[in-house]
């Protein structure tokens, strides 16, 4: 394992931690921002690179911005006085239990004892090249399609804010 892995594994660790453990759930929302870009850094890390850039384009630039954008159009200003949770420990072995399992049933898969993939022929440049050249009409279609759709929201939302004054 290099450093640069280690690094982006533990920051990832710690930032999905944060997302799960924090009170506000703008914090959490941004930690889960974090998290799926650890993702990507790691994916990149172990070669797999349109998986990475796929992991940046749908979670970290639609998935997670449209979470933020839920949040801060639905919460309400009024603070709610709700009791922290004061059992954790429910949760803690339920998660360590998942792992334990988890890692028993990869180390004891034949998965980690196979030689390593030849490298794959298509590649991202490749994959770029006919999104541009043979299926730039579907791609175009669907980038207006998002667009409306986004548009549509904002103005829904602005109608239901001004019905509300």
């Amino acid at each position: 394992m290099t450093l640069p892995f280690a690094i982006i594994a533990g920051l990832t660790v710690g930032s999905a931690i944060a997302a799960m453990s924090l009170r506000n759930l703008v914090h959490c929302a941004l930690s889960l921002v974090l998290t799926f870009a650890g993702l990507a850094g790691l994916y990149l890390q172990l070669n797999a690179e349109f998986v990475g850039f796929t992991q940046i384009l749908v979670y970290v630039g639609a998935v997670a911005i449209l979470i933020v954008f839920a949040i801060l159009l639905t919460r309400s200003t009024e603070p709610k006085d709700e009791p922290a949770t004061v059992t954790p420990w429910i949760g803690i072995a339920v998660a360590v239990g998942a792992f334990l399992t988890m890692a028993l049933a990869v180390l004891a898969s034949p998965v980690g004892k196979r030689v390593a993939a030849p490298a794959p022929e298509v590649s991202v440049k490749t994959l770029g090249q006919k999104l541009m050249t043979d299926y730039v009409l579907p791609l175009e279609v669907m980038a207006l399609l998002l667009t409306a759709a986004m548009l549509g929201a904002v103005i829904i939302a602005m109608k239901d804010k001004e019905g509300q004054r």
